[in-house]
This record gives C-alpha cells, structure tokens and sequence, in this order.
C-alpha cells in the first residue's frame, strides 16, 4: 500500500513540476511586446495632448487626458476580448495621431520633441493594431481569417478618415520661407492688426495707386510668401494688397486651423486695416483667395458687406456639405464618401474651438449681388463640380473661369497673361 501511494503521489508531483513550465510558456512574448507599446502610447499621447492644453491655458483637460491614457494603458493589459478591442481603439487613435505629429509635423516645420514622440506614437499603434486584432480573433479558420482582415481594414478606413480632421485642427506653426516682396518688385512693408477673438496677425501691406484694394489669402500648409507672385500681378495694375498670413502661419500667432474655419475673423480684421488706410477709399475692397484662402473668401463675403468682390481659385470644400456633388457625379461610391466626409468634419468640431462655417454655395447665396468670381484647374475635375454646386444656387452672381491645363491653384503660372487679364478685368469691373 505504501509502494502504490507513492507510485500514485509521483506522477502527481511531476505533473505538478511539468505544469509551470506549460503556464509560463502559455504567456506569449508578444504580451511583452504589446505592453511596450501600450506604455509608449500612453506616455506619448499624453505628453502631446497635455502640452497643447497647458499651452492653452486649460490645465484639467491635460489631467483628464493622462487619466484616460493611464485607464487605457490598464485595460490593454486586462485579458480577453475587452483588452483587446481597446488595444484596437487606441492602435487607431495612436496610428492617426502619430501620422498627424510625426510625419506630418515633419513636412510642415521640420524636426522636433513633438515629432519624435509622433513617430513613436505612430509605431506603438501599429504593434497595438498588429496584437490586439489576433487577440479578439484567436482561430485559424477561413472565417476568422475574413474577420481578421475585414476588421484590419475598417481600422485602415477609420485612420484615413480620421487623420486630415485630427492634421486640420493640430498644426505647427507653420514658418514662412525665405521668399521676400522686393525679390517680386514689391515696395511693402510688414504690418500687424488684431483679430476679435485677440490673435495678433501678421502681413505685408503694398500701398494703393488706385484707390482700391486686394486682401490675399494663400492656402493650406502654406504662408503670405507663397503668394507674392499674385501680389506682384495685382500690385503692377495700382491695387494695394494685403498678403495676409492665416493664425497660426508665418508672421501671425494663434492656433491654425488648416479648413479655414477662423477664415471669417481673420479676413474681418483684414478689412478693417484696410478700411483704416488713407489710399484706400471705402467700398472698394476684394479678397483673393487660393485653396483653403478662396474658401475662407467666400465665407467672409457672406457676413461682411465692406468685401466688395471675391475671387476664389481652387476653392473646393470646407464641410460636408460642400461635397454634395458627390453623389451626382460618382454614384454610390460618392455616396460612401459623404458618410466619411461627414464623420471626418464632425470629428474637426470636436478638436477646434472654432465654429463650423457655412457651407460655400450658401455663402455665395447669402453674398449676392456682390460678384464672385471661381477660378477652376483644368486637370482638377472636382474643382469644377464644386464651382458648378456654387454657381447652381447663386448664378447670378457667381461667374467660373476653367485655366486650361492648370494644376491646382497653379492658374497664374500656367496662363499668366490669361489670369491677369481675367482678374484684373473682374477686380476693375467690380471695384469701379
């Protein structure tokens, strides 16, 4: 009996001996892996966010964001399915906000601390995306394998939807070249004038022969210097000009905003330098505007009766409902589009203190009969179906001038003869 006890007690032990090796070799080294990333992805993401709302004066929204990152960091680290599926919903937010402060910060302004933690946010949210998928769907078979690559492109979708709302709202600041108005044969000089919301900007001001003015707006991503040629054009036929950087960019302060949603206080403060200006007589004011400027021109004609024309070239879409077209043109696939685009806008709303403007054709509406005047690309089909959705609620007032094979906001360099006999002529006709 004693024999058998023992012989029965032996392979109770080994099994108990063999058993912690298996449990500690059922812990994957990608768990180690994974808790990496989700500790840079939290320390990161915190970091970024806390700066900006510090910066801003807003010191419990930083608080209320380490909090969260620190609860996220928690729950990636909890087994099962719940920590998987947050491992996902932060692999999606780290990847977007790593792209956004990686390498787009890096294209904008160069190197910098934002930058690096935005190249390390970027890959803590592929390795989150890459663990945390497998882990909500464990199996080999044919379905899950669907599944797995079903859910890995909704994250694709919901990164690309997702990252030009989270670019808009959280730019550098972005520097201006070294580009300067007397290389264009500009007599200007730099001038300040506050916004109504208090953001100091900043311009160049080319003074009046002809008793009229231009106020120029550039685009996205870019600055006043970008536009000096257009300046150049306008300033040769006695128009003064405003070559205005946007808050955020160049000579200005502020935080931009790369939809063009502070457009409308920034053009009114503009106006108002001008309206002050002995060389310019009142009501004979313009706004020019390219890209994301033409679009800031036209919500700001909308609410401000002292614009007397707009020109807008490149000018395509600040809301979703300045993509209506879509619809009509491309079918289900434009309708498609719209849900994203409006997903895309919504989430801008929620990360700028700026209020959505109105749509453009509505602007161009509520403008009338002040002219306008939309410059289209030839090789760019959608800027004229957005000019034709503008034009189709305004015709009375809204003229579209196409430049045969121009690029985007390019009319100027691929018909200069042809762009300045047109805009001039529109600014003579409007502004005499």
């Amino acid at each position: 009996m004693a024999r058998k006890k023992r012989v029965a007690k032996e392979p109770t032990a080994r099994r108990a001996k063999s058993s912690a090796p298996a449990r500690h070799a059922a812990m994957p080294s990608s768990g180690r892996v994974t808790r990496i990333a989700a500790l840079a992805w939290a320390v990161c993401l915190s970091v970024l966010v806390a700066a900006a709302a510090i910066a801003e004066r807003r010191p419990a929204v930083a608080l209320i964001v380490v909090a969260l990152c620190a609860g996220a960091f928690w729950l990636i680290m909890r087994p099962g399915r719940p920590g998987a599926c947050v491992a996902i919903v932060c692999g999606i937010v780290g990847l977007t906000a790593g792209i956004v402060f990686g390498p787009g910060h890096l294209t904008w302004a160069g190197m910098s601390w934002r930058v690096v933690l935005g190249l390390l946010l970027l890959a803590a949210g592929v390795v989150l995306l890459l663990t945390g998928i497998p882990r909500l769907l464990p199996g080999r078979t044919r379905g899950q394998t669907v599944a797995r690559m079903a859910l890995a492109l909704g994250a694709a979708v919901a990164v690309w939807t997702l990252t030009p709302a989270v670019l808009a709202t959280n730019p550098p600041h972005i520097p201006s070249d070294d580009a300067k108005p007397e290389a264009f044969g500009l007599t200007a000089r730099e001038v300040e004038f506050l916004t109504s919301d208090g953001v100091q900007l900043g311009a160049w001001y080319v003074p009046s022969t002809n008793g009229a003015a231009v106020i120029l707006r550039h685009g996205a991503g870019s600055t006043g210097s970008d536009v000096f040629a257009h300046a150049a054009a306008l300033a040769y036929h006695g128009y003064g000009v405003l070559v205005t950087d946007a808050r955020g960019h160049g000579l200005s302060e502020g935080r931009g905003m790369e939809f063009g949603w502070y457009g409308d206080a920034d053009i009114d403060a503009a106006v108002s330098f001008l309206v002050g200006q002995p060389d310019v007589e009142f009501g004979r004011i313009a706004v020019l505007g390219l890209s994301m400027g033409g679009e800031e021109a036209l919500g700001a004609v909308a609410s401000d009766s002292r614009i007397a024309a707009v020109v807008a070239e490149g000018a395509t879409a600040r809301t979703a409902a300045d993509k209506a077209w879509m619809a009509d043109v491309y079918g289900w696939r434009g309708r498609v589009q719209l849900v994203l685009e409006r997903a895309q806008y919504w989430t801008a709303d929620l990360l700028t203190p700026a209020a959505p403007p109105i749509a453009l054709a509505d602007a161009a509406l509520d403008a009338a009969p002040t002219p306008v005047l939309l410059i289209t690309a030839g090789d760019v089909a959608d800027e004229g179906h957005a000019a034709a959705l503008i034009q189709s609620l305004s015709p009375g007032n809204v003229t579209i001038w196409t430049v045969p094979g121009a690029g985007h906001t390019q009319g100027l360099s691929a018909a200069p003869a042809l762009w300045d006999e047109t805009v001039v002529s529109f600014l003579d006709a409007a502004l005499a």
